[in-house]
């Protein structure tokens, strides 16, 4: 290219555009241009350190001053020339810009990632209503991986110890090159550890970690419900070494219960009154799974499945409203299969009364 087109038509922006539009430009156009997208065309590569060197210029306050005045004679020098730079030499003076660009795209990172964090652990918990209902401790036992005794996690025997990755400089990550672009890959050399274990602890053979039975003390909270994720933080399997361990998620099952049942918060029970109790009124006692008693009303006249209702006595909530569910009481009236014969008399004697009182 022999005469340098105006950097703002490049880029395709006004001359008053801001530093965002112009950012934003930029990037549309590295992307739409890249070499790694048009291999082996030419004018693509062309336009791309076009658009690259246009936006060096714009993107700097002081240069870009120096353009709006002096056009391209008041920034030589100052910027990629590029009708004659090599694509390595603009992907690595640019490198930063296309790693917040593309996630590493065009130019390997300043920032490697680091030891790989540890695996993630599930397990399955069955709880009883009573524990769901006042909350409970439970020791997890499941079999995983964990930090190696003899070693106490370093890999290295004993009087020994790892010693930093010459590769990879301890990062774990190196920067290899494919044709203009860079990536950081896992050294070959630590596998990602940034340590290299010279003499190996003979319990794990230099790995820092054997499988085991581990145990993990769970807090189970009061009001917990079935299908619920508890997570532990740290407590999964443990990571490489200067890396975090993974996190332990438990999922509760609650077992059913034979009296009580359950919706959310509330608690709801059948309850056997007699026919003299349904009729006259009175009150009835029950037992919740947490081993508390609630005293309910009995209304005069009460009917066969008449849901009568205590506040504030089912299980606590845990979402942000708070306090706790309501018990649900279904009556269920007696009715007797044998009667003696005063029992009887007296029943038809009632009725006789009730049958002259309404009409």
């Amino acid at each position: 290219m022999t005469e340098k087109r105006d950097y703002y038509e490049v880029l395709g922006v006004n001359r008053d555009a801001g530093s965002d539009d112009i950012r934003k430009a930029y990037k549309q156009a590295a992307l739409k241009h890249h070499p790694d997208r048009n291999q082996g065309d030419t004018a693509a590569e062309l336009k791309f350190k076009e658009a690259t060197a246009a936006y060096s210029i714009l993107s700097d306050d002081e240069k870009r001053s120096a353009y709006d005045r002096f056009g391209h004679a008041g920034v030589e020098g100052r910027g990629v020339d590029y009708g004659n730079a090599g694509m390595g030499d603009i992907l690595e003076h640019f490198q930063d810009i296309f790693s917040d660009f593309f996630g590493g795209f065009g130019g390997a990172s300043r920032q490697s990632r680091g030891p790989e964090r540890g695996q993630d652990v599930q397990v399955d918990l069955a709880i009883e209503l009573k524990d769901a209902m006042v909350g409970t401790k439970r020791d997890i036992s499941f079999r995983g991986v964990a930090p190696c005794d003899g070693c106490g996690g370093s890999g290295a025997s004993e009087g020994s110890q790892a010693e930093r990755c010459g590769s990879c400089g301890g990062s774990g990550q190196v920067a290899t090159q494919r044709g203009f672009l860079m990536f950081a890959t896992t050294c070959p050399q630590c596998r990602g550890r940034g340590q290299v274990v010279r003499n190996p602890c003979p319990d794990c053979r230099g790995q820092g970690r054997v499988e085991k039975q581990r145990k993990v003390a769970v807090t189970v909270p009061a009001g917990i419900d079935q299908g619920q994720r508890l997570r532990v933080p740290g407590q999964g399997m443990p990571g490489r070494p200067g890396a975090p361990n993974g996190d332990l998620y438990v999922d509760i099952q609650v077992s059913d219960d034979a009296r009580f049942q359950r919706e959310g918060a509330d608690l709801a029970s059948r309850e056997r009154v007699t026919f003299a109790t349904a009729t006259l009124g009175g009150k009835t006692s029950v037992k919740l799974p947490d081993e508390s008693e609630v005293e309910v009303s009995i209304p005069a006249g009460t009917q066969p499945g008449t849901v009568l209702t205590a506040r504030g006595k089912g299980l606590p909530r845990l979402d942000r409203r708070g306090g706790r569910g309501d018990f649900h009481l279904v009556v269920d009236v007696i009715v007797p299969k044998k009667l003696t014969k005063r029992a009887k008399a007296l029943l038809q004697e009632l009725e006789d009364e009730l049958v002259a009182t309404s009409s």
